[in-house]
Order: structure tokens, then sequence, then C-alpha cells
């Protein structure tokens, strides 16, 4: 019950059903009622969100924060050792991200742009942890492939030996995720990689699983600007992409904080 609560109340919120609702209920007042002053507000405000949430500005300044609370991975070489907490990890921990379902088309073709930075960069840390296993993530519609079967279908095409992959797929969310790989690998450490701005949140639900993790984001949404440039603060519709996924993870946080599990 908690969880559909969780998602019908985060669909709202987000400002794409946001606006149409606010758009759709000014529209009525205005159509069918004599309340056109709250009519007319409802629709300024619906007009208002969709202007506020497709400003590049904004989506940067909300990814951002997100962003920036753990340090990406550095390069690797050989004449530079591996830093000693990741070094001690046994597992590699990929975090699904979704997929597509494309009858002769490579794994690594249908996964998103999420779940494949995610895994590319999965595998760059397994290649340099040779004891370790490589755990993937990702449920499926019933009767489709899993999330986690299409990873791991990317991963040994891309050289990973079947032996040292473990699937987690019947799972709904990230505190699942978090629970089902507690059990596979104990206490950890592990090496949770998952998309920058999705790792505070999948972060704390880790650890309050009983696992020791070690931070490895991927799949950045925003990068270091040495200056502002015009363009920054002008307006297009993948802004909106970006406003809702920095939207949907300050909600997703502060409903495990609220339960006391961040």
């Amino acid at each position: 019950m908690l969880f559909w609560l969780k998602k019908v109340v985060s669909f709202w919120l987000l400002p794409l059903p946001l606006s149409v609702a606010l758009g759709a209920a000014g529209f009525l007042c205005l159509r069918y009622t004599r309340r056109r002053r709250l009519g007319r507000g409802l629709m300024a405000m619906a007009i208002g969100i969709l202007l506020i949430s497709t400003n590049k500005f904004v989506a940067e300044s909300l990814l951002r924060p997100l962003e920036t609370v753990y340090p990406a991975m550095p390069e690797f070489a050989e004449a530079r050792p591996l830093p000693r907490e990741l070094a001690e990890c046994r597992y590699v921990v990929v975090l699904g991200g979704g997929n597509h379902r494309t009858p002769g088309v490579a794994a690594s073709n249908l996964l998103s742009t999420a779940s494949l930075s995610r895994l590319v960069e999965g595998i760059r840390i397994l290649r340099v942890l040779p004891a370790a296993k490589l755990i993937i993530t990702g449920s499926g519609e019933p009767g489709e492939i899993t999330n986690a079967a299409m990873q791991g279908r990317a991963a040994i095409s891309l050289g990973v030996v079947p032996e040292r992959i473990l699937y987690v797929e019947e799972v709904r969310d990230t505190e699942d995720e978090s629970r089902a790989v507690a059990r596979l690998a104990g206490e950890g450490p592990v090496a949770l990689v998952t998309s920058a701005w999705h790792l505070r949140r999948a972060a704390a639900l880790f650890r309050n699983a009983g696992l020791k993790t070690v931070p490895c984001p991927a799949d950045f949404a925003t990068k270091d600007n040495p200056g502002w440039k015009v363009d920054d603060f002008l307006w297009e519709v993948g802004a909106i992409y970006g406003t809702s996924r920095a939207l949907r993870e300050h909600l997703g946080y502060l409903w495990i904080w609220l339960r006391g599990k961040a």
C-alpha cells in the first residue's frame, strides 16, 4: 500500500502532470462555473510551472546538488594504486535503469542511456577488481526479459564472463534492491554504481539495509561549467526531464527520511 501511495503522490507532484491537472481544473472553472478568478489563477499557475520546469538553469540548479554529493571514481592506471575503500570491495553493484525490447538488436543497444552508462562504469570498476563479482539489478514486465537479464547480456558481450555475474530481478524499487543485495553480499563492502543524481538516496537505502557501500556515480546529467553562457538560461523541452528527475529524487529522499531510512 505504501509503495503505491508513494508512486501516486510523487507522480502528481511532478511538473508536467501537476501543470496539466491545474490547467484542466482552471479550464473547467472558467467554462462551467462562475469562479473565473480561481480559473484564471489555476491556469496561470500551470503556465508558470511549465515555464519554470523547462528552463535549463532551473534544471541544472536542481540536479547539480544531487550529483556533487559523491565524487566520481578516477581514471585507473597501473602506476596509481586504487582507492583503499574500493580495493576492499568484493562486489560491484549496478542498479537497473530500464531498457527497450526489440528482437534482433544487440542488448547494449537496447539499454536506456542511464542503464548503459551505469553498466559501463560497473564493468570499468570490475576490471580492476579481479576477485569481485558483478551484481546487476532490475525487474521487467511479466513475460518479458528483465532489465537485469538485459544488462547481463550486454555485460557478457562486453567481455564479462557469466560466472562473475549475479542477478537481482524480483524487485520493485531501490529499497527492494538494497535488501536483495544485502542478502547476497552480507555487510559488504560493495561498490555501488548508479546515476549520480540517484546516488544519495540509493546509498542511504543500502546503508540502512546494513551494507557498507562505496558510492560510484555514473550517468552525470550536469557538467562542470567554467562560465555561464546566455544559452544556459534559456528554455527547452528536454529541461523538464531534468527538473522532474531532480524533484523525484528530492521527494524520494524526503520519503525515506520521514521513515527513518536516510
